[in-house]
């Protein structure tokens, strides 16, 4: 039996070896692979491809461990596992020799059907060249043919090209004829129709290359439309004169109708008619040879907006002939009447026509006007033809004054008045140009500001050197002065509003952000002159010239400040907003620009805010030097006796302090004199700023350096009540609240012994303990009507009264 276990033993002493004889035995090298996979443990360490020897028996070797473990007893399992071993041995080699018996025919297979596809290819590429060659052949052979063929297909071409050209030269000529004929017939309206297919033939020909024939066409019918033009245009005037037309005077009632005035009537509407319908073939042809040769602007003239808004209607054309003759006779040239001087004479000329012309238009031309179709205003057209000639005129007569201040005032001013009258009176249409378009012209533009500054600097140098400069213009009529403004300052305010109704009707929002860019400027040119002004006046802020500064500071702000909040200027917010302006909106960060966006700012809150440092400058100034003079007059109320008074028990037979005369005097009259001098708003300010002064100042200098006794508490309280509070009650109902210090102080100081007493203690109690107990010191300080002073100044308070125990 030991021989037995010692041969199994030494028979698996190698188990590596054990393996390696079986497997080496039954497995080729072929196979050795797919060996390996069968053991589990061994296909995760083995590579595919390349297996070193070492890794191969250490794989087996845990394999066998694996499999029998450590036990001696599993030794005999070594019988049966090579067993099984030999079984899976054979089945590979049967997998492998069916695969490698198998696998051979496919593989021949796929060899044969890439030769039979090699040999389809060369046969079809052989085929190819043959039918390449063959197909070159043949067209060399055609080329021939081919060229013959395109010549007589150009030749087509040409002879068809021709025989379109003949045909379009054949329809004029046909058109003409049927026009000529047409005329010899008085039948205009066919010649009309006539022209307007040649009109239409014309548009079509606009992309044509044949520039001779679309010449030839143009020009045929701009002679055919001059024709019946000039017809219409003759028979038409005699009409209008007949109806007493051009009105260049006030119609009367002499203008009856007269016997035959239904048969002009008929033949007005006829020939407005006829003309309307003319008006069509205008509107196809490019070139407006009527409206051009009636209105074209004289030589040196600068392009203005009507010039692109649409041609005025033939009639109204034709019936501005005499008026533009007449225009330009008296306006042009040599004339006396052509003035640079005088611009009101042909701009107000231009309106008495518009003025005189419009009822016949609305009576005589509009009804026809109407019955045609034609959706026009005949009174605005003749306005619209009267106007171009104004503007033409405007826009030379500009040029030429440019150099010339005084002449370019005046016709910016005579501009300015004819576009209000245009408007007003004549009702002209607001989306239709008049002439402010014309200001916009960089060059004039940039005059007229600079025009603006200069003329606003010379009225503020001489407002300000007036005898009157500082003197209120109805200072005897206080109903009118409650901001008594200086006359330098109104009429500072009066000068920039006009500038504002100046440039208010301007059509671009671009240049009017320029002039109020200007009149922040000039703002902030007269706050700096009033800044120079004050300086020197400061040695006597009391003085009716400081004060007047003051007001004018007070009326400015003001009046900006009503000016941030009308729409006008909001608008123009929005404007500079939208626009970006950078000279309106320089320097402002993004939160300024959001403000500005939402209305919730304004323009002008940079100067309103440096109008308020002023303005507070100067008021602290003021109450400065007044409250200096109060304390030079209150010295001897502070250093009264107010220890030694003797107690009295009847309030009525009280008097004011002798020592507090001259300062009670001293308020009534500075009070009496800043009523005077400041506006309404200033003097509440005043009296208020000066009640917070005189309030600190008494309780500092009067309460907290003395002792009081009970008669000293109660002169003290008189003198407050009944002769310093009473001089503020003039302007206001409870004047006691503006001295809360003082009022609050004579009450702890007049409370009665036992009051006191108590009162202190409670004070003295909290503080130790800071104990919340009831009452608090709060509420019984609130129920005594002390509000403002602390717990810590009652009890110095407290301690400035002589007759409470242990003082």
């Amino acid at each position: 039996m030991a021989d037995t276990m010692k041969s199994h033993t030494e028979q698996i002493s190698n188990p590596a070896d054990l393996v390696r004889d079986s497997v080496s035995d039954s497995l080729d090298d072929s196979l050795s692979n797919s060996v390996s996979e069968s053991l589990n443990g061994v296909s995760d360490t083995l590579d595919d491809s390349v297996v070193t020897e070492s890794v191969v028996m250490d794989s087996v070797l845990e394999f066998l461990v694996t499999e029998l473990g450590g036990d001696l007893k599993a030794v005999q399992k070594a019988g049966h596992l090579l067993e099984r071993l030999k079984e899976e041995n054979s089945e590979l080699q049967e997998q492998v020799v069916s695969v490698s018996s198998s696998t051979p025919p496919k593989v021949s297979e796929a060899l044969d059907a890439a030769e039979h596809a090699q040999c389809a290819l060369q046969d079809l590429l052989q085929r190819e060249r043959c039918i390449s060659n063959t197909l070159h052949q043949h067209l060399q052979g055609a080329q021939s043919w081919m060229d013959n063929l395109s010549q007589t297909l150009n030749q087509v071409d040409t002879i068809e090209r021709h025989l379109k050209y003949l045909r379009v030269l054949q329809h004029v000529e046909e058109l003409s004829a049927a026009v000529q004929q047409c005329l010899m017939t008085s039948s205009v309206w066919e010649a009309i129709r006539a022209v307007d297919s040649m009109a239409a033939l014309d548009a079509g020909l606009s992309e044509s290359g044949c520039t001779h024939l679309r010449d030839f066409v143009r020009e045929t019918l701009l002679f055919w439309h001059k024709i019946i033009k000039d017809r219409l245009s003759s028979d038409f005037e005699k009409v209008l004169t007949q109806l007493h037309w051009p009105i260049i005077s006030p119609p009367t009632q002499s203008l009856t109708p007269t016997a035959n005035g239904q048969e002009i009537h008929s033949q007005l509407e006829l020939l407005v008619t006829q003309l309307l319908a003319l008006q069509t073939s205008d509107d196809l042809i490019s070139q407006r040879v009527a409206a051009s040769s009636l209105l074209s602007p004289p030589p040196g003239s600068s392009a203005t907006p009507h010039s692109q808004a649409p041609p005025l209607c033939l009639p109204i054309q034709i019936m501005l002939l005499p008026l533009s003759r007449r225009f330009r006779y008296h306006f042009y040239g040599n004339r006396q009447t052509n003035s640079l001087s005088k611009p009101e004479w042909y701009l107000t000329q231009a309106l008495m026509w518009m003025g005189h012309s419009s009822t016949f238009m609305e009576e005589k031309i509009q009804p026809i006007l109407d019955r045609a179709g034609a959706s026009i205003s005949a009174r605005v057209e003749l306005c619209r033809g009267l106007l171009s000639l104004v503007q033409d005129k405007v826009a030379i007569d500009a040029s030429r004054l440019l150099y010339d201040d005084a002449l370019f005032c005046h016709l910016v001013e005579e501009v300015l008045q004819f576009e209000k009258e245009l408007r007003s009176n004549l009702s002209y249409p607001t989306v239709l140009p008049g002439l402010l378009h014309l200001l916009l012209d960089d060059a004039i533009l940039q005059k007229w500001l600079t025009l603006e500054k200069k003329m606003a600097v010379e009225k503020m140098d001489a407002m300000l050197s007036s005898d009157v400069a500082w003197s209120s213009q109805y200072k005897d009529i206080s109903d009118l002065d409650e901001l008594k403004a200086p006359d330098c300052a109104e009429t500072f305010m009066t000068l920039l509003q006009v500038i504002t109704e100046r440039y208010r009707p301007l059509p671009s929002p671009s240049a009017q952000l320029k002039f109020l860019e200007l009149q922040r400027e000039l703002v902030d040119d007269f706050r700096i002159r009033l800044t120079q002004v004050m300086k020197e006046e400061s040695r006597s802020p009391l003085g009716a010239r400081y004060c007047a500064i003051l007001n004018a500071v007070n009326y400015i702000h003001t009046i900006l400040g009503d000016w941030g909040d009308n729409v006008f200027f909001l608008q123009l917010q929005q404007a500079a907003v939208s626009l970006g302006e950078d000279t309106v909106l320089g320097g402002l960060g993004v939160m300024e620009l959001g403000r500005l966006a939402s209305l919730e700012g304004s323009l002008f809150e940079g100067l309103l805010s440096l109008l308020d440092r002023l303005k507070a400058d100067m008021m602290g100034r003021l109450l400065e030097w007044t409250m200096r003079e109060i304390t030079e007059k209150s010295k001897p109320y502070c250093s009264d006796r107010w220890l030694s008074l003797p107690s009295q028990q009847d309030l009525s037979t009280m008097s004011l302090s002798s020592s507090a005369c001259p300062m009670m005097l001293c308020v009534r009259d500075r009070l009496l004199h800043l009523h005077q001098v400041l506006s309404l708003s200033l003097f509440q300010l005043a009296w208020q700023g000066l009640a917070e002064r005189l309030d600190n100042f008494l309780y500092q200098e009067v309460i907290l350096e003395n002792h009081f006794s009970d008669g000293g508490a109660a002169q003290l309280h008189f003198d407050m009540s009944r002769n310093l509070f009473p001089l503020f009650g003039h302007y206001c109902k409870k004047p006691e609240n503006f001295f809360k210090h003082v009022k609050e102080a004579c009450i702890i100081l007049c409370l009665s012994i036992g009051s006191a007493i108590l009162l202190k203690n409670l004070l003295k109690e909290s503080s130790e303990d800071n104990s919340t107990g009831d009452p608090s010191p709060e509420s019984a300080l609130n129920e005594l009507g002390v509000f403002c002073l602390a717990p810590c100044d009652i009890l110095i308070l407290l301690n400035l009264r002589a007759s409470l125990p242990g003082q």
